[in-house]
Order: structure tokens, then C-alpha cells, then sequence
């Protein structure tokens, strides 16, 4: 098992995940991965609640009524945009990027970012769990070291 830096009260915590819908092959296994590491370091699945919107540009929005409600301890995103051949991709990557991290800076817990921005569904399932690890494993990991270091530095 992974260690965790710092101290976080495991039996407390409450976590938020906001997973876009679109690209379900592939969010759907990133937020099994986030489940499983969560669990792994000691969450229960009532400790964790999964909100889904319909895609990456709507999690910001999300991300900012749940850190409005102050239920959860850290919040983490979850998405694949997938490169086509227009400039919607660029648009949402840079728009839903700067979004999360406002939200983050803001923010009194902190609010991860694991959304893939690929240029091919093969490589989003390689980052979903295939070949390259799994990015919703790693997002909840960073998602508790960073829940662990707010305690440290409040």
C-alpha cells in the first residue's frame, strides 16, 4: 500500500467525486479506480458520494455547489475529452482546467483534477486502466495527501 503523508482522520472524512458522463467507457472505469484507492485507504462507501454531470464542462460548476455546501473534505474531478477535429477540444480543456484550479485556490478543501484530455479513445483507456495505470487512482491519492497537508498547514 501507498503511503499517505501527513494526518487525515480516515474515519471522518468525506469525499466528493464529480465525474463527467461523456466518454462513459472510459470515466466510468476511472471512477472505479478512485472508489477502490479511497477504499484502500480506509474510506467506506458512505463516506464517499459520486456526483455525475453530463460532461467536462459542467464540473465546475458542480465542484462549486458542493464547495458552497461544505459537506466534504475534498472533492475530486473525474473526465475524458477526447481531441476531435474542431476546436472544442482546446476550448474545454483550457476552460475546465482553469475552472477546477480556481475553484481549488478558493476553495477551503482542496479539489483535484484527473480529467484526461487525449487524443484518441486508445489513449484515454490506457490512462482509464489499461496499460497506464489508472488516472482515477491517482487523482484520489493526490485528492488524500492533499486532504492529509491541509491539516498541516491550517
Amino acid at each position: 500500500m501507498e503511503e499517505i503523508t501527513g494526518k487525515f482522520n480516515q474515519s471522518n472524512a468525506r469525499v466528493g467525486i464529480v465525474v463527467a458522463d461523456f466518454n462513459g467507457a472510459v470515466t466510468s472505469k476511472l471512477v472505479t479506480g478512485a472508489v477502490a484507492t479511497l477504499a484502500k485507504f480506509g474510506l467506506a462507501d458512505d463516506q464517499v458520494t459520486v456526483f455525475h454531470v453530463p460532461g467536462a464542462f459542467e464540473i465546475p460548476f458542480a465542484v462549486k455547489k458542493l464547495l458552497d455546501k461544505g459537506e466534504f473534505d475534498g472533492i475530486m474531478t473525474l473526465g475524458a475529452v477526447i481531441k476531435g477535429e474542431t476546436d472544442h477540444y482546446d476550448l474545454i480543456c483550457q476552460n475546465v482546467a482553469r475552472g477546477i484550479m480556481e475553484l481549488n485556490l478558493q476553495g477551503k478543501v482542496p479539489v483535484t483534477f484527473g480529467i484526461l484530455t487525449t487524443d484518441n479513445i486508445e489513449q484515454a483507456m490506457q490512462r482509464a486502466g489499461l496499460k497506464m495505470g489508472n488516472e482515477g487512482a491517482s487523482t484520489a491519492q493526490s485528492l488524500l495527501e492533499m486532504m492529509s497537508l491541509g491539516g498541516q498547514i491550517n
